[in-house]
């Protein structure tokens, strides 16, 4: 039987991952991450998935079935997407989520639309410093502007890990999701000093029951699930397993 799930960490993790089958490093045909993602939806761990990301060239690949549960990498509106992202601003009646420059922001705001953070790539050079990740969260803190966050985030916690699935891969510091979003959180109720969460690499730091805990700081559940709801909404991953398993080996789940 599953252990229980502290209530904060399930504020924290509720509809977290955006699964992204088809992007690298896992880069799957679309039919096969469809089947993934309809297998996740079915399982027991399908209450930490929100969207199948695709992109808009492979919709007619993408069965109707999926209609409203789809993230589509557009730069036009695209009616059977639950949202939408983009490298620029777009105007659409439903969520964008908008990759641009930390200037930009205010117009990401302007617009009515939310934000997008690349944390990591396939080289090393592609993961972005602790200190940018933190300024990222506090610029849209400051705005009350919502954002996901993109790549690299298939580990809990900071550390070195393979950066592809190939024999040999490259190897760098990634960041972790439990570092990204428990900083988000502090962020979204005032706490700015987020660089030593992102950059912690215990996950022993990292602790839950009704409570969120960082070290000796804390967060209630209801202020987990308002930060999630309002603010830091989710991550893209190319494996919801991954993620997953990686909190079953910390006990977390």
């Amino acid at each position: 039987m599953d252990r229980p799930v502290a209530p904060a960490l399930r504020a924290l993790l509720e509809g977290l991952i955006d699964y992204a089958g088809t992007f690298p490093p896992a880069a799957l045909p679309c039919g096969a991450a469809a089947e993934n993602f309809a297998t996740y939806r079915a399982g027991p761990r399908a209450w930490a998935l929100r969207y199948l990301v695709v992109s808009a060239v492979d919709l007619d690949r993408v069965s109707p079935a999926f209609n409203g549960a789809l993230s589509v990498l557009a730069e036009t509106d695209v009616p059977r997407a639950a949202a939408l992202e983009s490298k620029r601003v777009v105007t659409a009646p439903r969520p964008v989520y908008c990759e641009v420059p930390l200037a930009d922001l205010d117009a990401v705001r302007a617009a009515g639309c939310f934000a997008k953070v690349r944390t990591g790539g396939l080289k090393p050079e592609a993961i972005p410093s602790v200190a940018a990740v933190a300024d990222f969260i506090r610029a849209c803190a400051d705005r009350g502007l919502p954002f996901k966050a993109t790549a690299g985030l298939h580990h809990p916690v900071r550390a070195e890990y393979a950066l592809t699935y190939e024999p040999n891969a490259p190897r760098a510091v990634m960041h972790g999701f439990l570092n990204v979003f428990v900083a988000a959180a502090r962020a979204w109720h005032g706490d700015c000093n987020l660089e030593p969460i992102l950059a912690e690499t215990d996950p022993t730091a990292f602790r839950f029951d009704d409570r969120a805990h960082w070290r000796d700081r804390a967060l209630s559940t209801e202020q987990v699930r308002a930060a999630r709801a309002d603010f830091a909404h989710a991550f893209g991953s190319c494996s919801f397993d991954e993620p997953i398993a990686d909190l079953e080996q910390l006990g977390l789940l």
